[in-house]
């Protein structure tokens, strides 16, 4: 892992000399330079190279949108972006996710001394992540290959785990699951607002239903379901269906949902299923899926040479815990045959 060397731009000097401070503490994260707009960023980018960029979405002149639209049209490089919490907001944050940011991080712009400091003490480490990412290998989603309707389903789920660079990857993987797709839970650590404006624009783009965990849920076709809440961790009940339970319980290795107490929850009740680990920081999922795959479930990795963040790729197959370590493309079309009855 090799240091992170980043330029921060914001239109706000106030807001430039806190996010700098803040990230100089951060352990192998250096400030290299500040840009009050993409007129500035450009110059220093092209001065400066640095290996990753915070961009502020709403600047004045060209927007942080506009400009990591160019960014990753001419000479990509990894971008976090920085942005609201508004609705609005959140729309902007799955359209900078389209253009290739490796994560929207949000603005604590009401929150006291302690909490800004606290949550915004987070983005060192995300900075390092994206700075070691795989943004210039990253592949333009394939077109939509249209979904397998004949799927019969033969009683598996699928369970999922991702985190930094989730929601792209999520995005391109799900459009290979038909209208009655197997029941899937996946695990997202990711902002929940823009979890949840992600969620609404992929229940009405798939075939199949997307929702928002709910505990007591029968795992039945048809549906997705996202648990994203940080508040609490989504389980498996065995039975007839299955059941989404969530539970309160404090973070398991600093996750919560923690993807390794969702794929241990499965291998410990039996329940049939197939798993994978994609996209992500940290090595949450690793133990989890190699209890699954001891049990008998079939097991995969994303692939790390084209997973936008592949700690977590990496330490699954570490593990030994996947099966297989496939591309996205691959990885949904496999995930859905072992779900199908043919």
């Amino acid at each position: 892992m090799h240091e992170a060397r980043v330029l921060v731009v914001d239109d706000s000097a106030a807001m430039r000399a806190l996010f700098s401070d803040i990230l100089d503490q951060a352990k192998n994260v250096t400030v290299i330079g500040a840009a009050a707009n993409a007129a500035e960023a450009r110059d220093q980018i092209r001065d400066l190279k640095p290996n990753v960029v915070t961009l502020d979405v709403e600047m004045p002149g060209m927007s942080g949108i506009e400009f990591l639209a160019e960014i990753m049209g001419s000479a990509p490089l990894p971008v976090v972006m920085l942005s609201s919490l508004t609705q609005a907001g959140t729309e902007t944050s799955l359209k900078a996710y389209e253009l290739g940011a490796v994560e929207c991080f949000p603005k604590p712009l009401k929150a006291t001394p302690e909490q800004f400091s606290k949550t915004v003490g987070k983005l060192g480490k995300i900075v390092l992540a994206a700075a070691n990412s795989n943004v210039k290998d990253r592949r333009a989603p394939r077109e939509h290959k249209q979904a397998d309707t004949h799927f019969e389903w033969n009683g598996h789920i699928v369970a999922l785990s991702a985190s930094m660079g989730g929601i792209d990857a999520l995005t391109q993987m799900l459009t290979y699951f038909p209208e009655k797709c197997p029941p899937t839970v996946i695990a997202l650590n990711a902002e929940p607002a823009v979890v949840e404006t992600f969620i609404k624009r992929m229940d009405g783009e798939l075939k199949c239903a997307v929702k928002a965990a709910k505990d007591g849920t029968p795992l039945t076709p048809g549906t997705i379901h996202i648990a994203f809440d940080p508040d609490r961790h989504a389980v498996i009940e065995p039975g007839s269906p299955p059941k989404l339970r969530l539970i309160d319980r404090d973070p398991v290795e600093g996750m919560r949902p923690s993807a390794n107490l969702l794929f241990g929850s499965i291998a410990r009740g039996s329940v049939p299923a197939a798993a994978a680990v994609l996209t992500g920081m940290g090595s949450d999922g690793a133990k989890g899926l190699r209890i699954m795959r001891d049990s008998g479930c079939k097991t995969f990795a994303q692939d790390r040479s084209t997973a936008l963040v592949a700690e977590a790729p990496s330490a699954a197959i570490d593990a030994g815990a996947a099966d297989s370590e496939l591309a996205l493309d691959d990885l949904g079309t496999a995930l859905i045959a072992c779900c199908s009855m043919s």
